[in-house]
């Protein structure tokens, strides 16, 4: 399928990457905060959740007009990544390193193979 600068195709991506922030921040964010019992987390962790899916599922439902299933989640995983590339370093001050962007260009280049006519 040929990309295009259709809003089919444009605000599912701005959607996705804003709806895996708050993904990030649910799943890893609490990593800083270990002293909070694990319940608190959840709780807290299941609310930031509910906003990843009121972007996600609009985001995957538009998109699927442009892009296929396949697409699509190539498009969430490729997304998923450099958001947390950025939050790691960022948020947990965590190093990345060159064996990280080793890993991620592979599946980078992998991703690439789904968007082929």
């Amino acid at each position: 399928m040929p990309f295009s600068f259709s809003p089919a195709a444009f605000w599912p991506v701005v959607m996705l990457v804003c709806s895996n922030v708050f993904m990030t921040f649910a799943w890893y964010g609490h990593l800083k905060f270990r002293g909070a019992s694990l319940l608190v987390v959840v709780m807290i962790s299941w609310g930031i959740a509910f906003f990843e899916y009121c972007l996600a599922v609009p985001a995957n439902r538009i998109g699927a007009a442009v892009y296929s299933t396949a697409q699509l989640k190539t498009i969430q995983e490729v997304i998923t990544l450099t958001v947390f590339t950025g939050f790691s370093v960022f948020w947990l001050k965590e190093s990345l390193t060159f064996n990280h962007l080793i890993g991620f260009a592979l599946i980078a280049a992998g991703a690439a193979f789904i968007f082929r006519a």
